[in-house]
């Protein structure tokens, strides 16, 4: 079926989260039963396959050569003009990428579109290890942070909302599109610890009456907790102290530390853990939870999610395309009214999410977190097992 566009397989899930697929399914795009919708979904997910473009009909010679016409300026496509295909590689949350993909596919009707779903590291590797003869055509999502590691595989692109994106959220070398910032923030439960005693700062998660309670991931394996683990670096004068209060976190961990960033929350909002350190868009699911609280610590960042256009691509306008969409008003207002995730573009203002000015944000380093990442994370391994 990679081959043979032809033939599809859509898998269909329910009760379950769409990166538990086996993992021979990852080249395709999952439909979750569950998700209003999903019967239309899988309905035009087939038409794409099914419905063939009629031949054009056969014009009748002319009986004479015309004279040749004076060369007009191209017009500008419609988007039903827009065919072919276009990859799109994404580590975001199964609901918002396919509401994404979905309001692409209804404004432009004639790309086929076809997602791989995976986490960012695995995805960036997976362009570098496909560089020789890309496959995919754009990368959308993953902590800018880490996308930087990579721009020595990514094509530059100035996209065409970037007049509304501000120069903190996009590449100096226009290799990567900032699309969502992302604060982070303190979770607590309610029923574990009073307001009171909730930490305000990074340094407020090294109180010893915290011991063992804090929900936090290893920046090893999570991206997320990666940029929490350089905010706190960065939150300090120097590195060398930002890394005493990273030991004295450590120390506070209490050899708990979990495998996957989206445990943090759910920990805390199941009342195993009184607090967690986590994103602003899993933070704000629960909003409607009197149990669960959240706030922004000082000296914060707001990485932002990314869109980068891959070296090399296949589909190279079409990917130019997406890129454009999805920093355009109408997915940008979708992802934030329905998803929460936070717009990039300084046009729209964040619904149900408060306004950036209005945080205390640090100086976050963005090439020292790219260009360093092994190193640091070495560190970390070395704290935690030491």
């Amino acid at each position: 079926m990679k081959k043979d566009r032809k033939k599809l397989l859509i898998p269909c899930y329910r009760d379950m989260d769409a990166y538990e697929l086996p993992e021979e399914f990852a080249h395709l795009q999952a439909q979750d039963m569950s998700k209003i919708g999903f019967i239309n979904d899988v309905v035009r997910g087939i038409k794409k396959v099914a419905v063939k473009e009629e031949p054009k009909a056969t014009e009748a010679p002319q009986a004479e050569a015309a004279a040749p016409a004076a060369p007009e300026a191209p017009a500008e496509k419609a988007p039903e003009d827009y065919t072919g295909n276009l990859v799109v590689y994404s580590p975001h949350d199964a609901d918002p990428l396919n509401a994404g993909v979905a309001l692409f596919e209804a404004a432009y009707p004639n790309i086929n579109v076809e997602v791989i779903a995976a986490g960012t590291g695995e995805l960036c590797q997976r362009v570098v290890a496909e560089s020789e003869n890309p496959q995919g055509d754009v990368l959308w999502g993953g902590g800018a942070d880490t996308l930087a590691g990579y721009t020595d595989y990514f094509a530059p692109y100035v996209c065409a909302n970037d007049s509304v994106i501000g120069d903190a959220y996009k590449d100096a070398n226009d290799l990567w599109i900032g699309e969502s910032p992302l604060p982070m923030v303190i979770i607590y439960n309610k029923t574990l610890i009073d307001e009171a005693d909730v930490p305000q700062t990074w340094e407020d998660l090294c109180n010893e009456n915290l011991k063992g309670k804090i929900a936090y991931a290893s920046p090893a394996k999570s991206g997320s907790a990666y940029t929490q683990l350089c905010t706190m670096l960065f939150s300090q004068p120097t590195l060398e102290e930002g890394w005493a209060l990273v030991e004295k976190f450590i120390a506070n961990l209490d050899g708990k530390i979990q495998d996957s960033s989206g445990n943090c929350h759910k920990l805390v909002a199941s009342g195993e853990y009184a607090i967690g350190v986590t994103i602003e868009k899993s933070a704000v699911l629960y909003n409607d939870n009197p149990d669960i609280g959240y706030i922004y610590p000082a000296k914060n960042s707001a990485v932002p999610d990314g869109v980068a256009l891959i070296k090399g691509c296949p589909n190279e306008e079409n990917a130019k395309l997406f890129i454009d969409f999805v920093t355009g008003l109408e997915c940008q207002k979708d992802q934030n009214t329905n998803w929460k995730r936070r717009p990039v573009r300084s046009d729209l203002t964040p619904e149900g999410l408060c306004e950036l000015s209005t945080l205390d944000l640090g100086n976050y380093d963005f090439a020292y977190a790219a260009n360093n990442k092994e190193s640091i994370v070495e560190k970390w391994n070395d704290l935690t097992v030491g």
